[in-house]
C-alpha cells in the first residue's frame, strides 16, 4: 500500500468543519491538514494557527496553491457542487458532507464532473459522510433484511423527532433555515442521513406523498415539520415523520415483515419473531380473529466502534493510499436520498402524490422562485461557535 503522506485540505470552517473535520483530520495517521478555508478570514486564520495549516478565505485559491491531495467539503449545502467540480477538475479527491447538493440537478452536475474527470484521473476518488451508515443499529438491521430473516416486507415506519433545535440555533447563520442559503430546512439539514438510510435498507419508493409545514414552530421560511407516505414496487409501504420541534424526542424505525416485527429504538434492537409467516396464517387459517403469538428476541450490537466521522473519512483515506475496500457512501449514492427529500417538497409543494422519477426541474425552478421572492429576513444572527456541543446534532439509537 502507498505510505504517501496525502496532504489534506478543508472547506468550511463552521460548526462541523472546524468541530469534527479540522480535530480527526489533524490527528489522522499518515494525514496532513495543509490548508483550511473559509469566507470568514478570522476564522480561517484562527484554525490554521491552531492546527499549523495554511489560511485561504476562497476555495478556488486553496484548490490551486495548495498541492492537496484531497479536499473534505464542509461548506452551506448550496456550495458543495461547486467546490467538488473545481476539485475534480484538477485531480483532487473530495470527501463530500452531507447533503451531496441541494437538489438533483445540482447532484447529477457534479456525478458528470466526476465521471469527466475520471478519463484523465481515473484513480479519482469521491465519497460522501454518511457516517450513521457505520452505526451497530442500523447495520443490523441492513443484515437482517438482506438475509431474508424478516420475509417480504410490507411496512416502515420511521418517527425521527431527536431533531429538536431552538430559535436560537435557526439565528447561528444568516443562511441557515433559508430558501437562498440553505435550500430547505429539516429534509435538507438534519435528515439527510435519515432519508440515506431508508433509501439504504429499503430501497427508493415509485410513489411519494409528501406534507411540509413551513416555520410552523419557528420563524423561519423553510420546513421545520414533515410527513411522508412512501409506495414501494414490492408492495412495501412506508411512513416517515420528523420534526426539530418536539422534546423529548422520539428515534423509533419500525419494520414489518411477514416473519416478524422488528424494532429499533433507544439504541436497542428487538425482533418480534412469527412462528410461522403471516401471509402464511393469514391465508391459511380456518379462524377469523386469532393471530400467531410472537417470540420476542433482544439483538445483540456491536459495542466500542471507532468514531463515525473518523471510521468514514480513514476508509476514504486508505482508498486514496491504495486500498480495495469500499468507501462507506461513495459520491454516486448522493442523489438517492436527494430523491426522497426533492420529491416530499415537491408533492407538498404541488398538494399532490408524485411517481417517481420525477421532474427535477420542476422541483429546482420552484426552488428558485422561493429563493428570488423571499421577503424573510432574519432578525438577529449569532454564529456557531467552533466549540458548541455538536453532540445533538447526530442521529442517535442507531
Amino acid at each position: 500500500m502507498n505510505s504517501k503522506l496525502i496532504k489534506i485540505g478543508l472547506v468550511g470552517l463552521g460548526g462541523i468543519g472546524s468541530g469534527i473535520h479540522a480535530k480527526y483530520l489533524n490527528t489522522a495517521e499518515g494525514v496532513r491538514l495543509v490548508g483550511v478555508c473559509d469566507v470568514m478570514k478570522d476564522k480561517a486564520d484562527a484554525i490554521a494557527a491552531e492546527y499549523g495549516a495554511d489560511a485561504y478565505y476562497d476555495y478556488k485559491q486553496l484548490l490551486e496553491k495548495a498541492e492537496l491531495d484531497a479536499v473534505v467539503i464542509a461548506v452551506p449545502h448550496f456550495d458543495h457542487p461547486s467546490v467538488a467540480i473545481e476539485a475534480f477538475g484538477r485531480g483532487i479527491h473530495v470527501l463530500c458532507e452531507k447533503p451531496i447538493a441541494v437538489h438533483l440537478n445540482d447532484a447529477n452536475r457534479m456525478l458528470a464532473a466526476y465521471e469527466d474527470a475520471k478519463r484523465q484521473y481515473p484513480d479519482l476518488q469521491f465519497g460522501l459522510m454518511f457516517q450513521e451508515r457505520t452505526y451497530p443499529g442500523y447495520r443490523k438491521v441492513k443484515e437482517m433484511i438482506e438475509s431474508g430473516e424478516l420475509g417480504q416486507l410490507t411496512r416502515a415506519t420511521w418517527i425521527h423527532t431527536k431533531w429538536f433545535r431552538s430559535q436560537t440555533y435557526y439565528d447561528s447563520g444568516d443562511w441557515r433555515a433559508t430558501w437562498a442559503g440553505e435550500g430547505g430546512g429539516i429534509l435538507t439539514n438534519q435528515c439527510p442521513h435519515t432519508l440515506d438510510m431508508y433509501q439504504w435498507l429499503f430501497g427508493l419508493p415509485t410513489l411519494i406523498s409528501g406534507h411540509a409545514h413551513i416555520g410552523k414552530y419557528h420563524d423561519i421560511e423553510v420546513e421545520d415539520e414533515v410527513t411522508a407516505y412512501f409506495e414501494h414496487d414490492n408492495g412495501m409501504i412506508g411512513h416517515l415523520i420528523v420534526t426539530t420541534a418536539e422534546i423529548p424526542g422520539t428515534n423509533r424505525l419500525e419494520i414489518i415483515g411477514e416473519h416478524g416485527k422488528l424494532v429499533l429504538e433507544e439504541g436497542e434492537l428487538v425482533f418480534h419473531k412469527n412462528p410461522k409467516s403471516m401471509l402464511k396464517h393469514s391465508r391459511e387459517t380456518d379462524q377469523k380473529f386469532n393471530t400467531v403469538k410472537p417470540e420476542r428476541i433482544a439483538i445483540p450490537l456491536e459495542q466500542n466502534l471507532p468514531n463515525p466521522h473518523e471510521y468514514v473519512a480513514s476508509r476514504f483515506f486508505d482508498r486514496l493510499k491504495g486500498g480495495t475496500e469500499k468507501l462507506v457512501a461513495e459520491g454516486w449514492e448522493g442523489p438517492r436520498s436527494l430523491v426522497l427529500a426533492n420529491g416530499i417538497m415537491l408533492s407538498s409543494f404541488s398538494g399532490q402524490a408524485l411517481a417517481v422519477p420525477f421532474d427535477t426541474d420542476a422541483f429546482e425552478a420552484t426552488l428558485k422562485e422561493l429563493a428570488a421572492n423571499s421577503k424573510y429576513v432574519k432578525k438577529t444572527v449569532k454564529p456557531m461557535e467552533g466549540n458548541d456541543d455538536l453532540s445533538a446534532s447526530f442521529g442517535s439509537n442507531g
